[in-house]
């Protein structure tokens, strides 16, 4: 009797959608090729771990967007290999790309109808970011230890003008951090310090990794349009948030 294959299980489960250990090989390879090309050193099981979640998260948005209606049949996958084949200068070049980079002409077709599903998906989300947010105008004192801080802030209190301090320790910027959002600063202890502040009002000191700050706000706009920069910042978070929460209501399944 001929013994029967084991079968190799697959590497997730997403919400019983399975992403073979093929597939994950295969992608997890084409990842460590790219970061080759650039010059960066690959460590297995950070690779591994990247590869992994992003391809949870890929097949996570291209389900929520069937689940909006959203569907892609086999002329919108040939649309976009069309284009590719314009971009690539003709279908031979774009076969050889498919190769170099592992893939057959179905594993890249099956390829890109879930990138076509999950790009769908993942601009509805970011288009949800409002165009404009409750913002503030702030400037700081930037200093490296405690006891210069606490001077500063003693010539404050005692009257001196908050832009003729900060013009002694940034010449350039004079302290102006500019407009910004709730959401767009990576140390939150500074932006609800900001954001806690009356307008012609400065802080007390607040220390974080960089150093202590004392901020001043110089005024506040409840519905100001975003720059470009905070509107993309608050995009990815707002992408973020939606991929934690789907994860959290999602059946995950990883191989053991």
């Amino acid at each position: 009797m001929i013994p029967t294959a084991t079968p190799v299980p697959p590497a997730v489960i997403v919400n019983g959608e399975e992403i073979s250990q093929a597939e994950f090989d295969a992608e997890l390879a084409r990842y460590q090729q790219t970061q080759v090309s650039l010059g960066n050193t690959v460590i297995l099981d950070a690779a591994r771990q990247a590869v992994l979640n992003d391809m949870v998260d890929t097949l996570l948005l291209a389900q929520a967007a069937s689940t909006y209606g959203f569907s892609v049949n086999d002329a919108t996958v040939q649309g976009r290999i069309d284009d590719l084949v314009s971009q690539v200068g003709g279908a031979d070049a774009l076969a050889t790309w498919e190769s170099t980079h592992g893939y057959t002409d179905a594993e890249f077709r099956s390829s890109l109808h879930v990138q076509i599903l999950a790009a769908w998906m993942r601009d509805r989300v970011v288009a949800s970011v409002p165009s404009t947010a409750e913002q503030v105008h702030v400037k700081q004192i930037l200093l490296y230890n405690a006891s210069d801080a606490q001077q500063v802030l003693g010539e404050l209190q005692a009257g001196t003008a908050f832009d003729d301090l900060a013009a002694q320790y940034d010449s350039v910027t004079k302290g102006d951090l500019g407009w910004f959002p709730r959401g767009y600063l990576a140390d939150t202890a500074i932006e609800e310090a900001a954001f806690a502040l009356q307008p012609g009002k400065y802080s007390d000191v607040i220390q974080d990794e960089t150093g202590y700050h004392i901020l001043y706000l110089v005024e506040s706009d409840p519905t100001r349009q975003l720059s470009p920069d905070a509107l993309l910042t608050l995009q990815t978070h707002a992408l973020q948030d939606w991929l934690t929460q789907r994860r959290k209501e999602s059946t995950i399944l990883f191989a053991p």
